[in-house]
């Protein structure tokens, strides 16, 4: 992953992670794939997207779930 294409400022987009020379933050993309779009289905919808930029965020995602930090989820794991 090219660490270069996802920035955080917090002028752009409350300071969220984004895809740099963009407002499209790592959010919206996972929001998008969880949806069910596609990758293809997101680069005709933003033109200024790349492959190599959804990889990305999807890349700093799964970097961010690395770390020690504990995620409470309702529920039991049967």
């Amino acid at each position: 992953m090219d660490k270069n294409l996802i920035v955080s400022d917090p002028h752009i987009a409350l300071g969220k992670p984004v895809i740099a020379g963009t407002r499209i933050t790592v959010e919206l993309i996972l929001d998008k794939l969880a949806a069910g779009e596609s990758i293809e289905d997101l680069l005709n919808a933003h033109p200024t997207l790349t492959r190599e930029a959804i990889l990305a965020a999807i890349a700093f995602a799964v970097d961010i779930m690395r770390s020690d930090r504990v995620y409470p989820i309702k529920g039991s794991a049967a």
